[in-house]
């Protein structure tokens, strides 16, 4: 009786020497903050202003914008610092038949009564089927960060809602990205570095590089008050109120 087997693979010892090479690495995680002083602030509102007809909401609500922006303009708010996102004008019915009388209250024909025309004089008055409202979105751009408040509780005194939170920015946010990434790329390099020489190798060139940032207002300074070493020695000690935090992933060889 025979017996089929299969060959088995064969390996050069210069096959071996290849694929351990190609396995032979260092994977680190490096990370960074930079803290950057905001230089400008923003924020969402809207006007509302309801009336009978689609003219004099659309009138009632430039009115009330002229209002607004006369408002903040003593705060260093000027007029190109109002950008419209939006004007939306609808119609809200009501019910036809809630006015009316009902039945029971109908007229009747009596002695010296010539019908519903007798009591013309206690008819109701007419029914309003709906009105019109026109809502503004406004986005207001504040220069002075320090003022932001002032300029909200001015624009709530003019009858206007304020719509989502406030967004912090600085003058040059590339830039200030860029130098998270980049700071958490040297602090990436220096830990391979080092983890290099604690086994006897030196670095070699990266093979493969991810990264991440997120923009935030103070959440990862709290964290650095709590970890003071979660961020690598190339975060600053003291942060801006805006913070930039990157993360790089770096893979190297090893020679």
């Amino acid at each position: 009786m025979r017996e089929d087997t299969k060959a088995m693979p064969t390996f050069t010892q210069s096959d071996i020497q290849s694929t351990q090479r190609s396995h032979d690495g260092i994977t680190v995680i490096g990370e960074a903050v930079r803290g950057v002083p905001p230089e400008s602030a923003e924020f969402l509102i809207e006007i509302t202003a309801s009336a009978p007809t689609a003219t004099q909401a659309l009138r009632d609500n430039h009115l009330k914008t002229t209002q607004l922006a006369q408002a903040i303009a003593s705060l260093g708010v000027q007029q190109t610092d109002l950008q419209t996102i939006s004007l939306n004008v609808y119609n809200l019915y009501s019910q036809a038949m809630q006015g009316l009388p009902g039945m029971g209250g109908m007229p009747q024909i009596g002695p010296g009564n010539f019908g519903m025309l007798a009591n013309a004089q206690t008819a109701q008055p007419d029914v309003q089927f709906g009105s019109y409202h026109a809502k503004k979105t406004l986005r207001v751009l504040v220069r002075e960060p320090g003022r932001a408040g002032e300029i909200v509780d001015a624009t709530v005194r003019t009858g206007a809602t304020v719509a989502g939170t406030f967004v912090f920015k600085p003058s040059d946010d590339a830039a200030a990205r860029r130098a998270a990434v980049e700071a958490a790329g040297k602090d990436a390099r220096t830990k391979a570095e080092s983890l290099a020489a604690a086994v006897g190798k030196q670095l070699g060139d990266a093979i493969a590089v991810s990264e991440d940032i997120i923009a935030s207002n103070g959440a990862y300074a709290a964290l650095r008050s709590a970890l003071p070493f979660a961020f690598g020695a190339g975060a600053p000690q003291v942060t801006g109120d805006l913070e930039y935090y990157a993360r790089v992933s770096a893979r190297f060889r090893l020679q």
